[in-house]
Formats: C-alpha cells, structure tokens, sequence
C-alpha cells in the first residue's frame, strides 16, 4: 500500500509541483502558479497508507459566518482524528490548491467567508490563474482529493437535479463529478427542496454507486427517508471499505448516504415540513425556474423561525457523516494493508 501511495504521488510530480508544508505553519511559501500544496501530516499518511478523508471548505466560506465557520471546521478535523484519520480540509489560497490546511489557513478562509470563491471544477482554472482565494465545492474537493489518491470525502449533503430540471437543465456538477471521478463521497443524501427521484436516476445514468448506510430507503438530509429505495444497503464500515475496495478501474465515484441520527430527527422533521410547505406554495403561486430554489430558501427561513435551527443541523449531519467517512476511511486502510502484505 505504501509503495502505490508513493507512486501516486511520484505520479503527481510530473503533473504539479508540489510544495509539501508543515500543518503548523500558515504561509504560502511558494508564489507560484500551478502549485498544488500538501500538509505534512497528509503527505505522511498517504506515504504509509494511513487513512486520510477529504472535507471540503465551502461550509467554512458560505456556510456560516465567522467564528462559528472556524470553530466548526475544528471540531469536525478533531472528530475525523479521532476516530483514527487524518483530515485533509481543501481550499485555494492565492491562486494555491492546498490539501491539508494549518489552523492558521482555516481560520483566514473562515475571515474570508463569503468575499471568498465559491469553486466549483469550472472555477479551478481562473481562481488559480488570477491567484484568488476560496472554498471548494463537492466537485473541486473531489477532483483534488483524487489527484493525490484521497479515497474517501466527507460533506454534508450532495446536490443533485433541480425541481423541473427536466426543462432548465438545472443539474449540479456533483452528480457529473462522481461520475467521472474515482472517490468515495460519503454525505446525508440529497435535500428534498431537489428533486430526489430523477437525482438517482441521473447518478445511475452516470455509473455512480450509490449506497444507503443502514437503511434501504434513501436520506434526504433532513429525513432519514425520502420514499426512494437505494439500489443498495450497507451496515458497516467495513462493509463500505469492501465496496471501495471491490471498484475496480471504472473511474467514476461512489455515493454513500447515511441518515440523519436518531436524536436530530425531531428537528429534521421541522426542516422537512417546512421544506413541503414551501413547495406546494411555489407550486400553487407557479414560481419555477430560476426562481423557484431563492423563493424555496426564503420561505422555509421564514416557517421555521430563521436560519439557527437549519444551521445547526447542517453542522449536526456533517459531524456525524464525519465520523463514518473517517470509519470508512480506517477500515479501507487496513484492507489495502492486509492486500499489500499478502
């Protein structure tokens, strides 16, 4: 394992400089275009075959505000370290992608928040050529998190097809981004204010695994059900590890989708009720396209009393899809080690 871990990175080389830096510093030492930089501590776990998990960094830039963004970030990196890995949070600081940010990095994006780039795959290009500065989204984050052999991602949730995207073509770049990128994306599902049925008919189209973790029927987020049954059922983390193990060479990603715990569901139904409120109404007042997902945001701010309780059930799922990307993470690690010794 160690030594497929060094050939990736040997691979990477030839593709990127690469300026390996300590977590405990927080400058950019390389001004350079075209770098991509890696946390010490993340370049020794993937030299070894330790378990490293991905967090993306638009939940500290959009997400919310500052501290509770930096704060936030912390507790999520210390929950991934110990349950056993080492978390590789991912950003472009001026115009560098960096996997592995020091506190010091976490907490200048956190400042940044919304004056920083909201990046998607699209966006890399010109962030990085115009040495700008933002959090990645699920497809950036992947796309990063593959170029250095990062098998397991953690985020909150996915997006997925629009309402009437039939019609508007309203499709995230996640869901084409697991189709074309080798990563396991382990998140609370997709939120019902999208269209959940056509968002699994889509991934399949894609070649995308996808897997409800410990139930048959698959999240929406704030629910533990959606009414749509997964296509599979895992119940371990090993279970999971095996899966990622068993994928082959297809060169497209896995979706694992883990419930809202039991304790948050009380607060999840409150959301999701809102959420259906929301909906009907768009749909009696006949607002669709472009409008209709801004109308859907406000209106449920507005029913469930303002943006606290949404926010602090985002950062509830996150935690909790945390603990079982870095599971994941873990038991995948000790099969690539019993594999490389056998």
């Amino acid at each position: 394992m160690a030594s497929n871990a060094l050939a990736r990175l040997a691979n990477l080389h030839r593709h990127f400089h690469i300026t390996k830096s300590s977590t405990k510093g927080g400058g950019n030492d390389n001004p350079s275009v075209g770098t991509i930089k890696i946390s010490q501590d993340v370049t020794t776990a993937l030299a070894n075959g330790k378990a490293v998990v991905a967090l993306e960094s638009t939940i500290i830039s959009h997400g919310m505000p500052y501290p509770q963004n930096f704060e936030t970030a912390k507790e999520v990196e210390t929950i991934v370290r110990e349950k056993g890995a080492i978390p590789a949070t991912i950003a472009i600081l001026e115009g560098i992608p960096c996997i592995g940010l020091s506190t010091e990095e976490l907490e200048r994006l956190a400042k940044l928040g919304t004056n920083a780039r909201k990046i998607a795959r699209r966006d890399i290009a010109h962030v990085v050529a115009t040495r700008g500065s933002g959090g990645t989204t699920v497809s950036a984050t992947m796309i990063f998190a593959s170029m250095v052999g990062i098998s397991v991602f953690v985020t909150g949730g996915i997006g997925g097809v629009h309402k009437h995207g039939e019609s508007t073509m309203d499709i995230s770049s996640d869901l084409t981004e697991l189709g074309r990128t080798p990563i396991t994306v382990v998140s609370a599902g997709v939120k019902s204010i999208l269209d959940i049925p056509r968002t699994l008919e889509y991934l399949e189209t894609q070649g995308v695994s996808v897997v409800s973790y410990q139930t048959d029927d698959f999240p929406a987020f704030f629910s533990e059900k959606s009414g749509c049954k997964a296509p599979c059922q895992l119940d371990s983390p090993e279970d999971c590890a095996r899966l990622i193990g068993k994928k082959l060479d297809l060169k497209s990603g896995i979706l694992i989708a883990t419930p809202i715990p039991k304790e948050h569901s009380v607060s999840g139904n409150i959301i999701e009720s809102a959420i259906q409120t929301a909906l009907r109404e768009a749909s009696d007042k006949d607002i669709t396209g472009s409008a209709e997902t801004p109308y859907l945001l406000s209106r449920v701010n507005e029913l469930t009393g303002g943006a606290s309780l949404e926010s602090s059930l985002d950062i509830a799922l996150v935690k909790n899809n945390a603990v079982l990307g870095a599971q994941i993470a873990v038991a995948l690690s000790h099969i690539q080690d019993h594999g490389s010794s056998s």
